[in-house]
């Protein structure tokens, strides 16, 4: 069969198997290989490769927690052939532990409960950088970007805020659809996951946990930039503060 490469959420589940295994190669017999290798096939992210038996099979498997093993800055020996990918999500465990293990059970627990399987392609899931920028990888995505589209969801946040008292519009720019375009944009808005999944786990969904936000405010706290993969409305705030400023101050 034609490789495939390995996509952010298979190396999310496969490194954190190495991390907890301290940081050593895992062999094609050890049962949490043979229980990855079963994961890894069972993932809705290469259409029908598992009908190849070849595909994440034990030893593809075990090859790449070698290739994540040697990757590591204090492995003695040379470095296997992983790739940039395989390097990347090392760094991403050795500068963030908790987050990426937190990242990789929340993964899991998606899986295990079926809802992962049952929800489809969402748009938006890849981004600029064919989704590899995205701490939770494009599973987790896809299922914040599935839930944030829930219309029942959207319409108990609103009301939420309403009985608060407080406007709909957007919690980072303050752009109000309705002002903008009459009885059209009247009550519209999105929400957002204040936390991303891969932080808070892909439990049930608080309204506490939601933002009410434009499409542009929205996107930006979605999108991959400088080494962060999200943001908080409140950082997109920032952002936007300091954007501003710079956009205003005079050429040179």
């Amino acid at each position: 069969m034609a490789q495939i490469s390995w996509v952010k959420d298979e190396l999310l589940l496969a490194c954190a198997l190495v991390m907890e295994n301290g940081w050593r190669e895992l062999r094609q017999n050890d049962l949490r290989v043979l229980e990855l290798s079963d994961l890894l096939r069972a993932l809705p992210l290469h259409g029908g490769a598992a009908v190849d038996h070849r595909f994440r099979s034990p030893n593809s498997v075990s090859r790449k927690t070698t290739d994540i093993a040697t990757a590591h800055p204090d492995h003695a020996g040379p470095m296997t052939k992983g790739g940039r990918p395989t390097q990347e999500i090392v760094a991403d465990f050795l500068a963030h532990p908790s987050e990426m293990l937190a990242a990789a059970r929340a993964l899991r627990d998606g899986i295990a409960s079926g809802e992962l399987h049952r929800i489809p392609v969402q748009p938006e899931e890849i981004d600029d950088d064919g989704g590899q920028g995205a701490r939770e990888g494009r599973l987790l995505m896809r299922l914040a970007l599935y839930r944030e589209r829930d219309r029942t969801l959207r319409d108990q946040k609103i009301t939420q805020v309403q009985k608060l008292g407080k406007p709909i519009r957007c919690e980072v720019c303050a752009f109000d659809f309705g002002e903008t375009y009459g009885a059209l944009g009247v009550g519209y808005v999105e929400v957002h996951h204040i936390t991303p999944l891969h932080a808070t786990g892909p439990r049930e969904t608080r309204l506490d946990g939601l933002a009410l936000l434009c499409a542009n405010c929205h996107r930006m706290c979605h999108r991959s930039y400088a080494g962060a993969a999200w943001r908080t409305p409140a950082a997109v705030r920032e952002e936007m503060r300091h954007g501003g400023a710079h956009a205003a101050s005079p050429a040179s």
